[in-house]
């Protein structure tokens, strides 16, 4: 970072949740560079991401944060707000997916749906409502909520997984009827599969799975981690100030919607 800081989101204040690995230790990454000041809000420790940030001319703090307890994402809100002085930009990017082992919904426990729905949407639900009223009092904010392509597709064998994703999107779209008022943009991003640490690195991973993905696509390679950046800076920033409500998927051409 050092040398090289831009200012698309000079001193803006930005929490990223799910961001000390994977994906989101990607998106912290870029905005740190673009001049954002951090918030690694994670159910695990953040530190070294933290410290890599602070390392290359960055700004950052790590907040271990379980989105889905109110008391825990409010404390980090709260603790942000101390360090920082305000929240422009909420990244909602925790979510239960990498672990996951593809079954027939019939399945699917009651306790796994529970679960899983209580971070990747009671999560998102949180985290908003922890935010918004910080945003009001700015009359600026944006929020990113982090779904899939496959919410498009109709995806079988991950039914909980991607009722999540379309229930994160309709969120999207309803709460950017109620904040427009106060200037604040709230927009869905929808990766495609991705070559994350959790998807690599798990028990369940397919190369062949990964294989017929790609071939799916416009673009026939693999998606990484950055592939995703460019996309978030755009609706993290003030390139995106008239757009709120949308879906932008990043996944190659795989889904057109």
């Amino acid at each position: 970072l050092r040398g090289i800081i831009m200012a698309r989101l000079k001193d803006k204040v930005a929490i990223i949740t799910g961001a000390a690995q994977g994906i989101g230790a990607e998106y912290a990454r870029a905005m740190a560079k673009e001049g954002a000041k951090i918030v690694i809000a994670d159910i695990d420790n953040g530190e070294k991401l933290e410290n890599e940030i602070i390392n290359n001319g960055g700004n950052a703090i790590n907040i271990i944060t379980d989105v889905s307890q109110e008391d825990s994402v409010e404390k980090t809100v709260q603790l942000t707000v101390k360090e920082y002085g305000r929240v422009d930009i909420l990244v909602n990017n925790a979510a239960i997916f990498g672990t996951l082992k593809p079954k027939p919904f019939l399945n699917i426990t009651v306790e796994e749906w529970d679960q899983l729905m209580s971070v990747n949407v009671r999560g998102a639900f949180i985290c908003i409502k922890s935010v918004i009223p910080f945003m009001q009092k700015q009359q600026y904010g944006k929020i990113v909520n982090i779904a899939s392509g496959t919410l498009f597709k109709g995806s079988p064998m991950m039914l909980h997984y991607v009722t999540s994703k379309g229930a994160v999107m309709t969120m999207t779209r309803c709460v950017s009827r109620e904040v427009g008022d106060d200037n604040i943009c709230i927009n869905t991003l929808a990766p495609g599969y991705v070559m994350s640490e959790n998807v690599t690195g798990s028990e369940s991973f397919d190369e062949s799975f990964a294989d017929f993905i790609t071939q799916t696509r416009a673009l026939k390679r693999r998606q990484l981690p950055n592939d995703l950046v460019g996309a978030m800076i755009f609706l993290a920033s003030s390139d995106s100030d008239f757009m709120t409500g949308q879906c932008v998927v990043v996944d190659g051409g795989s889904v057109n919607h």
